[in-house]
């Protein structure tokens, strides 16, 4: 178990894409989120105090949680006297990245001499099968983008939220890092063996009841030129019933890869079904889900309402609008359905 509260380390992050671990434990753990260290050069706030490892232990704080996640997942040189320190002071360290703490032996030295616990939450050390295909019982619905970090995993939160205050059995399945340490288990799907990954999808949403929703997270995108890999595997491997597109309508092309489009929606809609009805022939979206966080009440209220007008399919903002009418047309046989 990874020991609350935390305290968040940002390093010297200068791009909020890369500290989605920490604005997603911020909305979704707020009461567990007491600070966050910031080194120089750091732009990103999370709005919590800053605080050092000592004075954070003696607010409170049990483990220091690294919220950023730098290209490539290692973890850099300068940001080691920072986790030593917090170490000393008495916090255990959590770490999503891909380079494990545990293999650092600096790191690794001074938790077994302070007798502090390291969690690498993205390294699984169970073993997955080879994907079989074969159609499980109960109903899965897996959140799909545009491009990677623009609200897959709050939109799949929110999903699973909104089922559960209507009296629907349903559950959030994590596939990331951050979803991990919100939910407090799950599997990270990048980390898994790729001959693997679709098998490590179907484990994660095993049979069920009839009734029974797994909400699953979605990770990277099918037209991610590094990541679309994973994103097939999540895809085959979940056999969704249902399908949330998310978007962010003011990305013209994919994060840090120049020359590299967002395709359109309805584009980007028939993609993904041909994907999934491989495994799910009767696949269907059900919605999407636009992250207008950088457009005002107005401009979004208007986005919304022209993408649901011209796609046929409930539009909502997770954050500024709710989920309910996504929620909606899942529930509804005869909610309208995104045909290739």
């Amino acid at each position: 178990m990874i020991e609350q509260p935390y305290l968040i380390f940002l390093g010297d992050v200068s791009d909020e894409l890369y500290a989605k671990t920490a604005f997603g434990l911020r909305d979704w753990l707020p009461g567990a989120c007491i600070g966050q260290v910031r080194q120089r050069g750091c732009v990103v706030d999370l709005g919590v105090p800053d605080m050092t490892a000592s004075e954070a232990r003696a607010a409170g704080a049990r483990t220091l949680v690294i919220g950023i996640a730098p290209v490539g997942g290692a973890l850099p040189d300068h940001w080691i006297p920072d986790l030593l320190a917090a170490l000393q002071a008495g916090l255990d360290l959590a770490s999503g990245l891909h380079q494990k703490l545990a293999d650092l032996p600096v790191i690794a030295a001074s938790a077994r001499s302070h007798g502090r616990q390291l969690h690498d939450v993205r390294h699984c050390n169970r073993s997955f099968p080879v994907g079989t295909g074969q159609k499980r019982s109960g109903k899965r619905l897996l959140t799909v983008g545009t491009d990677c970090a623009l609200g897959k995993k709050y939109t799949a939160l929110a999903i699973a939220r909104e089922l559960r205050a209507r009296g629907v059995n349903a559950d959030f399945r994590a596939t990331g890092q951050t979803g991990i340490l919100i939910a407090g288990g799950g599997v990270a799907i990048d980390a898994t063996v790729a001959d693997f990954t679709a098998g490590a999808a179907e484990t994660l949403s095993p049979a069920n009841v009839a009734d029974h929703w797994d909400i699953i997270e979605g990770q990277g995108s099918l037209f991610h030129p590094g990541y679309a890999g994973v994103t097939l595997a999540l895809v085959h491997g979940s056999q969704p019933d249902a399908l949330v597109l998310c978007h962010d309508p003011t990305r013209r092309g994919i994060g840090g890869y120049p020359g590299f489009a967002i395709p359109p929606l309805d584009e980007a809609l028939d993609t993904y079904l041909r994907a999934a009805r491989l495994t799910n022939p009767r696949a269907r979206f059900v919605g999407i889900a636009l992250n207008t966080s950088k457009l005002s009440a107005t401009d979004s209220a208007t986005k919304l309402a022209t993408t649901a007008e011209s796609l046929g399919l409930p539009c909502v903002d997770p954050i500024r609008t709710g989920v309910a009418a996504i929620v909606d047309a899942l529930v509804d046989t005869a909610a309208p359905v995104h045909a290739c």
